[in-house]
């Protein structure tokens, strides 16, 4: 399992077979690439895509950003070969589309070296209802919405209320299981404000960061799943005076005339730790 303080704000698609864009995510200030071999590439092209990929990951040049290989799915012609090939490309992890049971992770763990980090795209119907199950195998979730919005029959709502449920039920999962959880796409790649909207308020539901479908999306993802300066004061000012209380035989502090106990000193300090790790990336 990988420790949810590691940034994961920004997490672009790039298609396995695009040799310019697999070029350019080399030079993204992404957190995370999901070099894809499963929808974004065309099926008469997905046998040469794992070559150009794994040539792409064999050459390196990624530096601290986060390697993710989405396979095709263990029922189509594609997902043995496409897991064989990722087994010998080492990327962080492989992530396995559709996962309805933790039995499908099972599977997989055993076409893939010892050790291998496997994420799970929570996309039907099926996978949302055993999530806690599934997040207990996997390490790490990805929320499929457009897949999900399909399987449930519902509309388009601007504040995704047909999803919230599925929604919640991951982040729940990942919670209990250690692991990150990746909030769905946000569609119109140009309207930067409704992702805006939409990465704040999967952040207000306690997704670690958004997948991306075009590199215009990054800054905005980065910015909204980061602490603010704001919250790093707050963070700062709470540990303050908790240890303060503490040395002089208190369990509580006040500051600004709010209880500060344990629970908040514990959020202040993840708060502080996640910047750390985003300087530590971005330097």
């Amino acid at each position: 399992m990988i420790a949810t303080d590691r940034p994961f704000r920004s997490v672009l698609y790039i298609p396995g077979s695009k040799p310019r864009a697999l070029e350019k995510a080399r030079t993204l200030a992404v957190d995370a690439i999901i070099f894809d071999l499963e929808d974004a590439v065309a099926p008469d092209e997905k046998i040469a895509a794992r070559d150009t990929l794994a040539a792409a990951l064999a050459t390196g040049g990624y530096g601290p950003r986060y390697r993710i290989v989405r396979v095709n799915g263990a029922d189509t012609p594609w997902g043995g070969d496409d897991l064989a090939s990722a087994a010998t490309m080492a990327p962080d992890a492989v992530l396995l589309p559709k996962v309805g049971h933790p039995d499908d992770i099972a599977a997989a763990a055993r076409a893939l070296p010892d050790g291998t980090a496997i994420w799970a795209m929570m996309e039907s119907p099926a996978g949302i209802l055993d999530a806690a199950a599934i997040a207990r195998a996997a390490d790490g979730l990805v929320l499929g919405t457009n897949d999900l919005a399909k399987d449930i029959g519902s509309r388009d709502a601007a504040d995704r209320a047909p999803l919230v449920t599925a929604l919640q039920t991951c982040v729940l999962a990942a919670r209990a299981a250690g692991i990150p959880c990746i909030d769905g796409v946000y569609n119109a790649f140009k309207d930067e404000d409704g992702l805006r909207a939409e990465c704040e308020q999967g952040r207000a539901f306690g997704m670690d960061g958004k997948t991306l479908i075009h590199p215009a999306q990054v800054a905005v993802a980065n910015a909204a799943f980061a602490p603010t300066e704001a919250e790093a004061d707050l963070a700062r000012c709470q540990i303050a005076a908790f240890d303060a209380a503490m040395a002089e035989g208190q369990g509580v502090a006040v500051l600004d005339g709010r209880i500060v106990e344990n629970l908040h000193v514990d959020t202040a300090r993840r708060t502080l730790a996640k910047l750390d790790a985003i300087a530590a990336l971005e330097g």
